[in-house]
């Protein structure tokens, strides 16, 4: 991070007042953890579950410098560090990661979309990195903490910043491009997630094209070609931005084509060099759509299609996506548990039951609830049987209250040996598999966050997993 004055971020954060026994500090760094302290720090107290204004001493104790404080002037503790005092902390933190995007101005990238804003976003990182100095969202740092602590901890030399937008109601997407402001913004697709709280489709698309609000005016937005909302929601803004649309057809801006999938990589060319294959280092046609909206966004930014394309196939996955992983007996398990929608879980059904696989046992797939659906949670779940064929997925576990509604649409297609049920019980979950599971089957484990089956996954394989930010 490069240094800020103590004094300008009292102006940025449009402070009640202040107090500080030397006015000419510099700020090194920012963190609402007080655990992540280093000498030279701003502490943020950020009021949730905890109140952070009750580990400010921690924090002076790690050598912070200074700290927001918005409760009674009276209680700060003046006399041992700057007191910066603000109506509320967190919007305090979002004014002054907005003023550190001015003071480095890189290039912004916005992603958002129902499902791989992630993949997208590790994509996009690797592929600019040919030419460019880049930061990335860590993890899954996306809502609205996670975006400005992810300006905040760009280097002085940043030239370009790749930020994921995640949400769950109207308005959350807004906030975060107006700090952002993006030069570049992307929707990865319109799905299901949060149809709990956004009503239909519709809103989803509305909700996510909140990302244009903050987008700079010479801006480019990069969506899937395929989507009518977004086409529909365009023309209604009549914004004067620059557009570019993806898909798998020559119809559309830069599109994919002659894809071949493999266990561990996909293979696909595109019109932005014929002559050149594509190749991605994960499973799934699914996962070619995010692709191309980093080698859009390359192209954009005139970065030689060779080195973008030569980039993308050495991307690296967050943890927790798409991640092969031995069981504990050998068997291959695909771990995709972090985050899930009905479109993504019945991509990646039939992607499993379609890709040659090393092993020669049987496909097993275990799925979870999927959440935030709403009054049409029971139907969503229903659909996911299209994608399940009993010919190539052998057995497959349910778990949840909501996979009741996928369980009674299979029991006709499955013997009793090959369908299972568990509504809540992690462990009953877990000896099952473990009783049935062989060194030779190929396993998918896909589910909403909040569902937990990382802690199957953790089990099946002593692989440890850790949950993050924001799903």
């Amino acid at each position: 991070m490069k240094p800020i004055k103590l004094m300008d971020v009292v102006k940025h954060v449009h402070a009640i007042d202040y107090t500080a026994k030397d006015r000419t500090i510099s700020i090194s760094n920012v963190e609402f953890d007080s655990r992540k302290i280093t000498p030279g720090s701003l502490f943020v107290p950020l009021q949730g579950a905890t109140d952070g204004h009750d580990y400010v001493e921690k924090a002076i104790e790690m050598g912070a410098v200074a700290t927001f404080w918005s409760k009674e002037e009276s209680a700060a503790p003046s006399d041992r560090i700057a007191i910066i005092l603000v109506d509320d902390t967190l919007k305090a933190l979002q004014d002054l990661s907005h003023y550190y995007r001015q003071v480095i101005n890189p290039i912004v990238i916005g992603i958002t979309g129902s499902n791989g804003k992630t993949t997208t976003k590790d994509m996009t990182a690797s592929t600019l990195s040919a030419k460019y100095r880049v930061h990335k969202t860590q993890g899954n740092y996306n809502n609205e903490i996670g975006v400005p602590y992810t300006l905040l901890k760009m280097p002085e030399d940043t030239q370009v910043c790749v930020t994921e937008m995640g949400m769950s109601g109207f308005g959350e997407i807004e906030v975060l491009s107006k700090i952002a402001e993006p030069n570049i913004a992307a929707i990865t697709l319109i799905g299901e997630s949060h149809l709990e709280f956004l009503g239909s489709r519709k809103g989803i698309a509305q909700a996510k094209m909140e990302i244009l609000n903050g987008l700079k005016p010479d801006g480019l937005f990069v969506y899937p070609g395929n989507e009518p909302l977004i086409s529909e929601l365009l023309d209604e803004k009549g914004l004067t931005i620059q557009i570019s649309s993806f898909g798998f057809d020559s119809s559309y801006d830069v599109y994919a084509y002659d894809l071949v999938e493999e266990q561990n990589k996909t293979f696909f060319k595109t019109n932005v060099d014929s002559n050149i294959v594509s190749t991605i280092p994960v499973i799934g046609a699914y996962n070619v759509s995010n692709a191309l909206i980093a080698l859009t966004i390359a192209k954009h930014l005139e970065i030689p299609m060779e080195q973008a394309i030569f980039q993308l196939a050495q991307f690296e996955l967050t943890a927790h996506r798409l991640e092969w992983i031995k069981t504990l007996n050998g068997a291959d398990l695909l771990n995709d548990a972090y985050n899930a929608s009905p479109t993504s879980m019945k991509a990646i059904l039939k992607t499993l039951s379609t890709v040659p696989v090393e092993h020669t046992g049987r496909k097993i797939a275990v799925l979870g609830d999927v959440r935030e659906l709403g009054p049409e949670s029971a139907n969503l779940h229903r659909s996911i049987k299209e994608a399940i064929d009993p010919d190539k997925i052998a057995r497959v576990y349910l778990f949840g209250t909501e996979m009741k509604a996928l369980y009674n649409e299979l029991v006709t297609e499955y013997s009793q040996e090959s369908l299972y049920y568990v509504e809540s019980d992690h462990d009953e979950l877990i000896a099952l598999l473990q009783r049935d599971i062989q060194p030779e089957d190929v396993v998918l484990v896909k589910s909403s966050l909040g569902v937990d089956l990382l802690k199957v996954v953790t089990a099946l394989t002593g692989h440890e997993t850790h949950n993050m930010l924001r799903k």
